[in-house]
């Protein structure tokens, strides 16, 4: 992984633990990874305000069932008009659109509904539609909040508290709207969380660590990959025999250019985001790392532009 040269080696151990707990401090943040308070103060500024990450909270396991993977092919002059109506949608948390610029792909939380309104009445009824694949997601190995630049140790992880279960505690009209604003902005203080909900500060930040504590959510950071020398944005769509698909879905999600991972209905049982730094590693991908793991099929789809993704801040 080479990053922009405006990003050197601090930058990128001070993401990663910015992808670990959104809510670092700079002074737990310059313990850990052994800098002056004031140099990553500097940089975290630098960072979050040019954009290069963006963290916000989500559910643990926010993926974990009712999830449909969608391809929706369109006619090109109506791409800009159906892509703005998913990016709207709550219940659709991702939309990229492929290089070629006549098919999007989306995610869609369909929860229980396996006849989603959507997929099966709404989009095939559109004209600017030419087709629609939905495919429902059985098992995930990874997402995005997974993932990591792979540029800290074990043991820095650890002090940084990456991990934790949700507790059973049940949650109050107040955790739900702090947990709401965490959605929005997890680097919210306490005082500006406390100052819109109308609470006391003393109060909001019990209610943080005991969230914390809980688990009761999980960083979602959005990095953006060209800032990190990373220019392909790839989809692979696989097919793997039966007995090895749950072993390739693992390792897939252990592997550093893998930000989500996960096993799905349809004529490819296993589907891949990842983050390349040029086609030659593309091809590296496939023909050695995906070979290895017994693939025997792979589609290649390479994206153009992501509309929506999770942290990521829409355009205005």
């Amino acid at each position: 992984m080479v990053a922009d040269p405006a990003l050197d080696g601090d930058d990128l151990r001070l993401i990663e633990a910015l992808q670990c707990d959104g809510r670092v401090t700079v002074e737990q943040a310059a313990r850990v990874l052994g800098l002056p308070v004031r140099a990553v103060q500097r940089r975290m500024r630098v960072l979050l305000g040019d954009g290069v990450v963006r963290v916000v909270a989500v559910p643990p396991g926010a993926l974990a069932r009712g999830v449909v993977v969608l391809r929706i092919r369109v006619l090109r002059g109506k791409l800009d008009t159906i892509t703005a109506a998913l990016a709207a949608r709550e219940d659709i948390p991702l939309v990229d659109v492929s290089a070629a610029g006549d098919e999007i792909l989306a995610l869609l939380l369909a929860g229980p509904d396996t006849r989603h309104r959507l997929v099966f009445r709404q989009l095939p009824a559109t004209s600017a539609v030419t087709s629609v694949e939905a495919q429902t997601v059985m098992h995930v190995f990874s997402d995005a909040t997974d993932w990591r630049l792979g540029v800290l140790s074990d043991a820095e992880r650890a002090a940084l508290g990456c991990g934790g279960q949700a507790a059973e505690r049940p949650l109050d009209d107040l955790d739900r709207a702090v947990l709401r604003l965490l959605g929005e902005d997890l680097r919210l203080p306490a005082a500006t969380i406390a100052a819109r909900l109308g609470h006391p500060e003393s109060t909001v930040r019990r209610r943080l660590s005991a969230l914390r504590a809980d688990g009761r959510f999980v960083t979602q950071a959005f990095v953006d990959p060209a800032r990190l020398g990373l220019t392909i944005d790839a989809n692979l769509l696989m097919r793997v025999p039966p007995d090895l698909l749950d072993r390739a879905g693992r390792a897939l999600a252990r592997h550093p250019a893998v930000h989500g991972a996960m096993a799905t209905t349809g004529a490819s049982n296993l589907h891949a985001a990842v983050w390349l730094r040029d086609l030659e590693h593309l091809y590296a991908f496939i023909t050695q790392d995906l070979a290895a793991l017994g693939v025997t099929e792979v589609e290649t789809v390479l994206i153009g532009a992501s509309v929506k993704r999770p942290g990521k801040a829409l355009s205005r």
